[in-house]
């Protein structure tokens, strides 16, 4: 998943901050004291272009109590409750701002049993130093307001671990305490329903990098909880437990070795008294190869591995989800994760693991509803990364396990089909709105390249693009004076660059592509109508490496010394000779006339002091360019950028893009995320950026959105608006 920049937010500390509460933003169309949310006459609605899921749900957590009702964390993408009568997902956290990007990752979810309406979300994406730290949000109402108590510690939703959990638990014996886990912060504590919190007492020495405590969970009144920096040997403990909230000490008799290095995820049956604990050499997603199931009888502290199947030999994986049915005694359900060479399972037990059954080999999968997680392949995988598994409570049934792209369910343990609807978690890079064509959208995304829109209320039918197929898309582009003529990039195994003429429904790769394309696959541009391909190159590392120039399709590429390195080509909407490209390195605009050969520098001293900008050209004029400089704000140029203006109407741009003008307007609308007062919003403008009016809300801001805006070409006051983690957002004015 894509990494954001970092939050400029004062992030409040010490323990009178982290009592602070802050409150729900106001409801759509309503004013806050700052600025208005949404000028007379100028609400919106904003809805998903659907895709369905895209990304890892790493937990998934019925409600003991309280029929249908269940919740649902990801790694970027916020968190979700599940509506049983409408069978789709409502996200509870979409008012997270710009400023709180980092707390879009959910890094543990919490429920009081005793009290069916509260929930507890601990939030932050990433613990590195650049990244702000992490909040814990409580609700009275199942996540439909809420409060917040930002912490003086990181979390790391998106980092190794992230499917471990829950990391946080209601205390069973009283429902004022809550149990956090953190990586390298220790346990924390607190005794009035998470409004504040301090470190508490506990064994194990927390590290600057490591795992920390792994998972809580509550076995009758006594709390367990897992270490995830242990070796595996006898001295250094991977479960602890306290029977009193005061006093913590190490399980007796828990495994040892390398099978149960860190424990995963826990479940305790309360019919048999038993936890049952997954574990694996590594906390994974990714890098587990050995791993292990046992099961601690709690009422005299027996041990007893009930592993399925011992990884070995080519088949190498550790254990992930477990969950146990709360009507049925000794049944329980686990997963392998990081099992590439067999695939990964699901195992089920009636007897208390003394023998299970794969679900995988009887199982039928049915995507017809998001084709594309068939990946280019005849028939869809039963998943991977799978290390959140659920069982309804109500409904023996009614099983779910995440992957790194879905959330699978069933009612019959036979049938599956993903249980998706409503959670969006694609990481979209570029947006394409066609002026012509069935499809009025094109995505080019992390993780499933690039998708062809017919619909928006529908997953892509066709999937992801395919030949060839692309994990992360680093390039799309459409030839303005040609837009049958669609191009694209990303990183694929097959190779790392296709042409379409058919406006992107059907695909065929480049005849050739350079050497360095299979590594450092970077930014496509071709000209106005298509005769002219110009590729940028940039590694995954960040290094540049020269563009090169195709003028047959590519069938031969020839490098482009004097165009900038990493730098992102634009073409000309107009003149098929003109391209255009901005160094950061030396705040200086390029272009070229004679198709891309040769480019020249044209107006300097536009430093954006951040290797983040953008440079748009309006749809229909030659020469007309828009630069996005972020908080430097933007600046325009009207003669090919031999000179350019800053735009006296906003502050900051991030990213900008063009839409049918207003009716009787002689410019197109321009659509900018970007802030004209103290809110990074959404905004559209009908008078080329005199002014603007906001036009999404408090309660819809979906983080960082500042990698792509487009409105649409054929309808006015339509855009789309890429995420890092909810997907593609289009907004219609009401």
């Amino acid at each position: 998943m894509r990494r954001s920049s970092p939050s400029r937010r004062a992030v409040l500390t010490g323990t009178a901050a982290a009592a602070a509460l802050t409150a729900l933003p106001p409801l759509a169309g309503q004013a806050s004291a700052a600025e208005p949310a949404v000028a007379a006459g100028q609400a919106y609605r904003w809805r998903n272009a659907v895709m369905g899921g895209t990304g890892f749900v790493t937990g998934v957590l019925f409600h003991p109590a309280v029929r249908g009702l269940a919740y649902a964390r990801t790694d970027i993408g916020g968190a979700y409750r599940w509506d049983d009568r409408a069978a789709r997902w409502t996200p509870l956290t979409d008012h997270l701002g710009w400023d709180d990007w980092n707390l879009l990752g959910v890094e543990a979810i919490a429920v009081d049993p005793a009290h069916p309406n509260r929930l507890y979300l601990a939030l932050g994406t990433y613990a590195q130093s650049w990244a702000g730290n992490g909040a814990v949000l409580r609700s009275e109402d199942r996540g439909v307001t809420w409060q917040r108590t930002d912490l003086t510690v990181k979390l790391g939703a998106n980092e190794d671990g992230r499917g471990c959990g829950e990391r946080l638990l209601v205390d069973p014996r009283d429902s004022d305490t809550l149990w956090l886990g953190t990586r390298h912060d220790g346990l924390l504590k607190s005794a009035d329903r998470g409004a504040t919190w301090r470190t508490a007492t506990f064994p194990a020495a927390p590290a600057a990098t490591g795992q920390g405590v792994t998972l809580l969970v509550a076995a009758g009144r006594t709390v367990y909880a897992g270490w995830g920096d242990s070796d595996g040997g006898a001295d250094k403990p991977s479960l602890y437990r306290t029977s009193d909230g005061t006093t913590w000490e190490p399980v007796p008799g828990r495994p040892t070795g390398a099978a149960a290095k860190v424990p995963v995820r826990a479940a305790y049956d309360r019919h048999t008294r038993e936890l049952y604990v997954t574990y694996a050499d590594a906390p994974g997603p990714n890098g587990q190869s050995d791993g292990s199931v046992h099961k601690l009888r709690t009422t005299d502290g027996k041990w007893t591995e009930v592993t399925p199947v011992k990884p070995g030999g080519t088949d190498t994986f550790g254990y992930g989800g477990v969950a146990v049915d709360a009507a049925r005694p000794g049944t329980v359900v686990v997963s392998t994760n990081n099992r590439w060479a067999d695939i990964d399972t699901v195992y089920r037990t009636t007897d208390g693991g003394r023998t299970w059954t794969s679900l995988k080999d009887t199982a039928v999968l049915d995507v017809s509803e998001t084709p594309y997680l068939k990946w280019g392949a005849e028939q869809p995988k039963f998943g991977w990364w799978i290390q959140a598994v659920a069982l309804d409570p109500y409904d023996s049934g009614h099983l779910v396990y995440g992957t790194g792209a879905t959330l699978y369910g069933t009612r019959d343990l036979v049938h599956w089909a993903p249980q998706i609807r409503g959670l969006e978690e694609t990481s979209v890079r570029q947006l394409i709105s066609p002026p012509a064509g069935k499809a009025h959208l094109i995505s080019g995304n992390g993780d499933i390249g690039v998708m062809y829109h017919e619909s928006l209320t529908a997953s892509p039918a066709r999937g992801m693009a395919a030949n060839p197929v692309f994990g992360t898309s680093t390039g799309l582009a459409q030839a303005a004076a040609r837009p049958s003529y669609v191009v694209r990039t990303g990183w694929g195994d097959n190779g790392n660059g296709a042409h379409s003429n058919d406006g992107g429904q059907t695909w065929a790769p480049f005849e050739t592509q350079p050497a360095i394309a299979k590594d450092a696959p970077g930014p496509i541009a071709t000209n106005a109508d298509g005769s002219v391909l110009l590729w940028s190159f940039v590694h995954w590392d960040g290094t540049p490496y020269p563009a090169q120039r195709s003028a047959d399709n590519g069938a031969t590429w020839a490098e482009v010394t004097s165009f900038p390195k990493g730098a992102t080509p634009v073409a000309d909407p107009v003149d098929p000779d003109t391209f255009y490209a901005f160094d950061t390195a030396t705040g200086t605009l390029h272009a070229s006339t004679d198709g891309g050969v040769t480019f020249t520098a044209r107006a300097g001293g536009l430093n954006s002091g951040d290797k983040e900008f953008q440079l748009a050209v309006a749809p229909g004029r030659s020469g007309d360019l828009w630069l996005s400089l972020k908080w430097n704000g933007l600046y325009r140029s009207t003669d090919g950028g031999a000179a350019f203006t800053k735009v006296g109407s906003c502050w900051a741009s991030y990213t900008l893009g063009f839409g049918k003008a207003a009716e009787g307007a002689p410019y197109p609308a321009v659509y900018m995320v970007g802030s004209t007062e103290s809110t990074t919003a959404v905004h559209r403008s009908d008078d080329e950026a005199r002014t603007w009016v906001r036009i999404n809300d408090d309660r819809r801001q979906w983080g960082w959105i500042g990698a792509a805006v487009t409105g649409d070409p054929r309808i006015h006051g339509r855009v789309y608006l890429a995420t890092n983690g909810r997907g593609v957002q289009y907004g219609e004015p009401v």
